[in-house]
């Protein structure tokens, strides 16, 4: 096991530890309810960036991040945090309005279902948007070796040089139904201050499996 494994793991233990302890829960509970936004921010930054690394332990089995892009990702899955945070309040509000009738549904039914329709909506109409965006600025920083010229991006030349067979064989006809819909029918059942928490340590589990995938591609 390298170095870079058992920091990892005790990371991983001390981001557990703190969402385990009563004291320490309470806090996140109460900055959460205070600046959610910026937790939103904080939360993917940290939690989603850490899910990359994994992968890219997993690709090139070692944690040497040249060319990864540590700055650029931590900043920008920030941002995407911020923008799931909206989403999931749009989605979360206005689906139940939509279908009312899922009000006047027993527990758990309403719950569940509750859950899954904010999922299914969210994921068919929000998720391949976001998934293709992550997909343009993570693709942008490899081109440049772990930088981020904002200056130098061309969307035309960005969007032709999707592999769209893969985004459309594995990315949205895999993941969404098989993976995001039922995640994040979990995360909708949850408590609203727990769903962000939730939906950001998702995205470490997803980037081990792309990881995993990615690696076995070259095979």
């Amino acid at each position: 096991m390298l170095i870079g494994d058992i920091i990892s793991v005790v990371i991983t233990l001390v981001i557990v530890a703190f969402f385990a302890i009563p004291t320490t829960r309470g806090l996140y509970s109460s900055a959460n309810s205070a600046v959610p936004v910026l937790l939103a921010f904080i939360k993917f930054a940290i939690l989603a960036t850490g899910g990359e690394i994994l992968a890219w332990r997993i690709k090139h089995k070692t944690f040497n991040l040249k060319g990864f892009g540590l700055l650029p990702k931590i900043f920008l899955w920030g941002i995407f945090g911020i923008i799931i945070y909206w989403a999931f309040g749009i989605f979360s509000g206005g689906v139940p309005k939509v279908f009312p009738f899922l009000a006047n549904l027993p527990e758990p039914w309403h719950n569940i279902l509750t859950a899954f329709a904010i999922s299914l909506f969210l994921n068919f109409i929000f998720s391949p948007i976001f998934m293709t965006t992550h997909h343009l600025a993570d693709s942008f920083i490899n081109a440049n070796h772990g930088r981020l010229p904002l200056r130098q991006f061309n969307m035309l030349a960005a969007l032709k040089g999707i592999d769209w067979d893969r985004m459309w064989g594995f990315v949205f006809t895999k993941t969404i139904p098989f993976f995001w819909i039922p995640a994040h029918t979990i995360t909708f059942m949850l408590p609203s201050e727990w769903r962000m928490i939730f939906a950001a340590g998702l995205s470490v589990f997803l980037g081990i499996i792309l990881g995993s995938v990615n690696k076995n591609r070259k095979k």
